[in-house]
């Protein structure tokens, strides 16, 4: 045997070595709970993972590529065929998701149906700040509609009422895992020609029937996102993902993603095209390399293949992770039966089969949330606001609201604005056992 041969062998005799220890690391160190007693900390979310994560990781990390490399591929292909879509790009982070996903809309070529400053996007301010963020910092014009109870999603009743001739998209979130009026929505957009960008951070799996077709939510709209933060359906720590079936804006996404460069080689790769040194760019010297034109003023939003490992193994467990939610939510709702006068609980969209991220109640008239929180929080029952509750009233909006200018508002948003003063969630995430949900709808019951 070579030399080289002989490196090779012992070199991946080692690696088998540490892997096998990582793993027997993970077995014995991690994951160990005993059985669950009354008072004990319940978190909204958690990660769930065992060894499979952990060797991924360790394996990446030996390898030390660092950046996007062959996990990077894995998953972007993974993640491609189970939502089945084309095109998947990963990133570092759902919020990053959520900026490409609107930048890609600004993109010249686009003609036309392009984004530009001064443009409206019709959206919620009952939910996370940063499906919002992108508009505002592009100087277009994030129109707010109000959302509906006990759905939590925008209520299309008004969606007519938000147009005006300078809306170019629809930009909003799947709430807490409960798909919203697709249907409605989707026909909209199509109607007065819209995008349409499906914030798909909180509702990975969950899916949605249209036109008697059965999808999954973030594959019905123009472009999808999601999040796989510690608390996210599943995890890498850090990551997002966005994802389209359309070529032109798939080959946007890239670019945004990649420095906004105009080179669609992958890491690593050079002059896929064959015509890295003959082609005229802008105003650029003929034959300028084009791994250094860019098309668009970008970013660097990629991902680490270190991620992506772990990524690669919680996407095999995601079917049974979406099931679990499911029946955790299930249980619950159920657990809380004879409550329903002083809570409202939450409702499946109409069509839709949701994943949930979390469990939504919101007070009657005459319970006081802050109340009901604090005993349940005292009892070891970890809760959340529905995020912003109405982002227009926090202080990121004061200069805006203060001249009159930068957002408009269409309509009343009081549903979104009740939301605010009274309605709080906890998680049903599937590390969640049958006796720490039957616990919470005890605590919920007694506050």
């Amino acid at each position: 045997m070579s030399d080289e041969k002989m490196t090779a062998a012992g070199q991946e005799e080692a690696r088998s070595q540490i892997l096998k220890l990582v793993a027997d690391y993970c077995d014995k160190y991690h994951n160990k709970k005993g059985p669950f007693e009354e008072g004990q900390r319940i978190p909204y979310a958690s990660r769930v993972y065992d060894s499979h994560e952990m060797v991924n990781l360790v394996d990446s990390a030996l390898e030390f590529w660092l950046t996007s490399g062959r996990y990077t591929d894995q998953f972007e292909k993974g993640l491609s065929d189970y939502l089945g879509v084309r095109f998947c790009s990963l990133v570092n982070s759902g919020s990053s998701a959520n900026l490409i996903a609107f930048m890609a809309l600004t993109s010249p070529l686009l003609g036309e149906r392009r984004v530009k400053r001064g443009d409206e996007v019709i959206t919620v301010a009952a939910g996370f700040p940063t499906t919002v963020t992108p508009v505002i910092q592009y100087g277009a014009v994030p129109v707010f509609v109000d959302v509906t109870i006990p759905q939590y999603n925008i209520d299309v009743t008004k969606l007519e009422e938000a147009l005006s001739d300078k809306t170019k998209a629809v930009m909003i979130a799947h709430t807490l895992g409960n798909p919203y009026d697709l249907g409605a929505v989707k026909a909209f957009c199509d109607k007065h020609g819209l995008w349409l960008v499906e914030d798909n951070c909180d509702a990975l799996g969950s899916r949605y029937t249209i036109d008697g077709v059965t999808k999954f939510t973030g594959t019905i709209g123009d472009i999808g996102t999601s999040s796989f933060y510690p608390p996210h359906h599943m995890t890498m720590g850090e990551g997002g993902a966005v994802y389209t079936d359309n070529a032109l804006l798939n080959k946007i996404i890239r670019s945004f993603r990649d420095w906004g460069r105009d080179c669609v080689c992958p890491s690593g790769r050079d002059n896929l095209c064959g015509h890295r040194f003959d082609r005229q760019y802008g105003e650029l010297p003929l034959g300028y390399d084009h791994k250094y034109v860019y098309s668009h003023f970008g970013y660097n939003l990629k991902a680490t293949d270190m991620q992506a490992a772990v990524g690669c193994a919680q996407l095999e467990k995601f079917p049974s992770f979406v099931e679990r939610r499911k029946h955790n939510f299930t249980r619950l709702k159920a657990g809380l039966a004879g409550a329903e006068d002083k809570y409202i609980l939450p409702v499946p969209c109409e069509n839709s089969d949701p994943s949930w991220f979390g469990f939504l109640i919101t007070c009657r008239e005459g319970v006081d949330r802050n109340k009901v929180v604090q005993y349940v929080e005292g009892k070891g029952v970890q809760t959340r606001m529905l995020f912003a509750g109405n982002l227009t009233k926090h202080p990121c909006f004061n200069e805006m609201r203060e001249s009159g200018s930068g957002y408009r508002v269409a309509g009343a948003l009081d549903n979104t604005d009740r939301i605010m003063r009274d309605t709080f969630w906890v998680g049903v995430y599937p590390g969640m056992t049958d006796e720490m949900i039957d616990y919470m709808a005890k605590v919920l019951k007694e506050a």
